[in-house]
């Protein structure tokens, strides 16, 4: 393992001054237990709306070859979004835009967003154009399995072919993307203003359209009295809903981020204060989430080799796993990385104050990430019961929720590599996380290479005899892989951050007791359960689930848990 770096300064400057800097009346601060909640609430909203539209897409396609086929046509071109969304935005836009703002260069800050602006419609435009001329191609690499599907059905030993579907849907979903590109952003403006709730619920209106579309195909029609074709068609359909639903979620942004900035548009001003300094920081932030999407395309073209079904349990136990990180972990980090990139001012005082943010973050996302652990893999069986219905049977929800189980293992690792991440990205260290990155592919495809392969030739009839589809075991190798490489690229975080930040020191004692309590708490859930396990699912989930959240929120609440106190925004958080 490669040595983590000695030392990384702290951001004194974004730029030289302005001749003719503007001081304006800083923005209203809530605090910082307020900020997190508004984010967590427009996440939370943002998710349910997600569940809603996994459920009715689990209702038609389930396990199944068309369930693989969306999964992957999702997931194809949203490479794009992701390299140059989300964490490449929040490495090297926020940072900058903000340390513009607090020191009152509003007029610079305009011309920065702008010219960011301006460069990612040009490069996204040109890249969705190319990525639907080779959507063939992209679909046979990032899918390799699915290319075999042809013979096998010539043989006899499938029943549908993936790819054709898969190349139509990839075509409808890559301008998706760009204009999710877009839409991070203008996330990342609002966050800079500290305006965070309609960014992060406005995804409501993406999924809401990928429901509507899919329904309005369907017509009342159910899936297991229709043809290939047919649900060719309501898949497609549901792919043209995601198009028209990345226009809604970035047209509804933008009167807000007009109105808090002062006024914005497109430009490709190449001496727009501070854009050498993003620009400097977004090549390593490309990098690395460059090698995020390796990592992906990895575990997708394992997963395509695995047989049919499993890509598609992964994305559904993914959808579950990535619930508590997007809410609870994502709002804490989303609200931290301005106020971070601001404390970063220098010296051993801003470090100090740095080290503090992080720390009390990292409490504060603990405090329910720990039951969330502990929730997935007792509760989790009745968790993936949400899915049930159509053609998602008790064999779905059994592999579902055994995939779910082997992502939870790592669910606490990967959270707090993600507020590290972030607290490298306001120090304007984008090289770091790149590394850890890269450690977490190599690790995850060796680990999961060791496990998918021996677990594939177990079937989940051995579990359950009574399951009606040819389901395999192997899509659990892999989420238990990944989760062995989070663990690997936290301990590599922790130790170049530590080197950094001398005085930062990870909360495990409290880390230790929420677990703890968590597993005390979980049993009279677990009780419960065992009582009402001849119930439908839908009274099981209902009624466990909720249960446990009852008894874990009501024991912190009589405690009075500092971490509870500041999510209720009860505490201010020093002076978020």
């Amino acid at each position: 393992m490669t040595s983590a770096p000695r030392s990384t300064k702290l951001p004194r400057e974004v730029e030289p001054k302005s001749d003719t800097p503007e001081r304006a009346a800083p923005p209203h601060r809530p605090a910082a237990g307020n900020r997190a909640r508004f984010i967590a609430a427009g996440i939370l909203l943002s998710r349910a709306a997600g569940l809603l539209r996994d459920k009715v897409v689990a209702f038609y396609f389930a396990a199944s070859p068309h369930g693989d086929v969306w999964t992957a046509a999702l997931r194809l071109p949203n490479v794009l979004q992701n390299l140059l969304g989300d964490q490449a935005i929040a490495a090297s836009f926020i940072p900058v835009y903000s340390r513009l703002l607090a020191a009152g260069r509003r007029r610079d800050a305009a011309r920065f967003a702008s010219a960011v602006c301006g460069l990612l419609v040009a490069v996204v435009a040109a890249l969705v154009v190319l990525g639907m001329v080779l959507a063939p191609l992209l679909v046979a690499v990032f899918s390799a399995g699915f290319l075999r599907d042809a013979s096998l059905v010539a043989a006899g030993q499938a029943t549908y072919d993936r790819y054709p579907l898969a190349v139509k849907a990839a075509r409808l979903i890559f301008p998706m993307t760009g204009l999710l590109v877009l839409a991070a952003w203008a996330q990342g403006v609002l966050a800079s203003h500290r305006r965070f709730f309609l960014s992060y619920v406005a995804p409501v209106l993406w999924n809401a359209s990928i429901v509507a579309a899919l329904v309005l195909a369907a017509g009342g029609r159910r899936p297991a009295a229709s043809g290939a074709e047919t649900l060719d068609r309501w898949l497609l359909a549901a792919a043209t809903g995601a198009l028209v639903g990345g226009l809604l979620q970035l047209v509804v942004q933008l009167p807000l981020v007009l109105r808090v900035s002062g006024g914005l548009r497109p430009t490709l001003d190449r001496r727009a204060p501070g854009l050498r300094r993003a620009w400097r920081a977004f090549l390593p932030a490309l990098l690395g989430r460059g090698v995020v999407q390796l990592s992906l395309y990895v575990d997708l073209q394992l997963a395509s080799w695995l047989g049919a079904g499993a890509i598609a349990a992964i994305g559904f136990a993914g959808r579950l796993y990535a619930l508590p990180i997007s809410v609870f972990a994502m709002s804490v980090a989303a609200s931290e990385l301005p106020e971070l990139a601001r404390a970063g001012g220098g010296g051993e005082a801003g470090a100090a104050a740095i080290a503090a943010r992080v720390a009390r973050a990292l409490r504060q996302a603990a405090f329910v990430i720990c039951p969330a652990v502990v929730g997935f893999l007792a509760f989790g069986h009745p968790i993936v019961g949400f899915f049930r219905g159509g053609a998602f049977t008790a064999a779905d929800q059994l592999l579902v929720y055994l995939v779910l189980a082997g992502y939870a293992l790592g669910l606490l690792a990967s959270t707090t590599s993600r507020l590290l991440q972030n607290t490298f990205f306001a120090l304007g260290d984008t090289r770091t996380p790149a590394r850890a990155a890269g450690l977490r592919l190599l690790v995850s495809a060796a680990a999961s290479l060791l496990l998918m392969l021996p677990l594939n030739r177990l079937g989940i009839d051995l579990l359950l005899p009574s399951a009606s589809k040819p389901l395999t075991l192997g899509a659990l190798g892999l989420a238990a892989g990944a989760s062995i490489a989070a663990w690997a690229e936290l301990f590599w975080l922790r130790r170049a951050l530590t080197r950094v930040l001398p005085d930062l020191r990870l909360p495990l004692a409290a880390v230790g007791r929420w677990l703890g309590l968590s597993v005390v708490l979980a049993l009279p859930s677990l009780v419960l359960w065992w009582g009402v396990r001849a119930a439908g699912p839908a009274f099981v989930l209902a009624l466990v689930p909720t249960s446990y959240a009852a008894v874990y929120l009501g024991f912190a609440r009589w405690r009075r848990a500092p971490e509870l106190e500041l999510w209720l925004g009860r505490r201010g958080g020093g002076g978020g």
